[in-house]
């Protein structure tokens, strides 16, 4: 969804839906890649400022990727991984935490509300998968998604150092009480 010069589509005119063979991974990592060129200006190394569509296509492996798409472009993502694919750090090993990662909006729909009803579905599917617990990791310098984690209910957990990038992250959690699952 290249800014074109053409408003974006509403939000209401938006679908998620579930990754499908026939999605381009390429397209994914250039959404990927644009989402997070604030956090690389930054110096923030995330696996997403710089993965290639093959590690794109392990991603997507490794859980159930969701898509939002407008008029057939994909527009955002997010990477749901049940509590028997979460783990590396004391709280992800826990067998009641669920995790999301890879999640992006693109530039241009961010502040719109679509981030937001990616991370609500995801809470639904953790919910519905059995866990009492859905996490996160993002940067400890990355100030202003850390307030916006805490503003959606989501409590700092503990800090991790993973191998792969240059900053040390914080891991972020949610209990799922009440929700669909349980």
């Amino acid at each position: 969804m290249k800014s074109t010069g053409d408003d974006p589509p509403p939000l209401a005119a938006i679908a998620i839906r579930p990754w499908l063979d026939t999605d381009s991974a390429a397209e994914l990592t250039e959404l990927l890649h644009r989402a997070y060129a604030h956090l690389a200006a930054m110096g923030l190394r995330f696996w997403a400022t710089h993965q290639s569509a093959e590690v794109t296509e392990k991603r997507i492996a490794s859980g159930e990727c969701f898509v939002a798409v407008a008029d057939g472009v994909i527009c955002g993502t997010i990477l749901f991984r049940d509590a028997s694919r979460t783990n590396g750090s004391p709280w992800y090993d826990r067998s009641d935490v669920a995790s999301f990662g890879q999640f992006a909006v693109e530039p241009e729909l961010q502040s719109q509300g679509l981030g937001r009803r990616l991370i609500a579905d995801v809470e639904d599917r953790a919910a519905a998968s059995g866990a009492r617990e859905l996490a996160l990791d993002t940067a400890e310098p990355a100030v202003h998604l850390v307030e916006w984690y805490t503003r959606l209910g989501y409590r700092f957990i503990e800090r991790t150092q993973w191998q792969h990038t240059n900053y040390r992250s914080v891991v972020l959690s949610k209990t799922l009480v009440g929700r669909q699952g349980d």
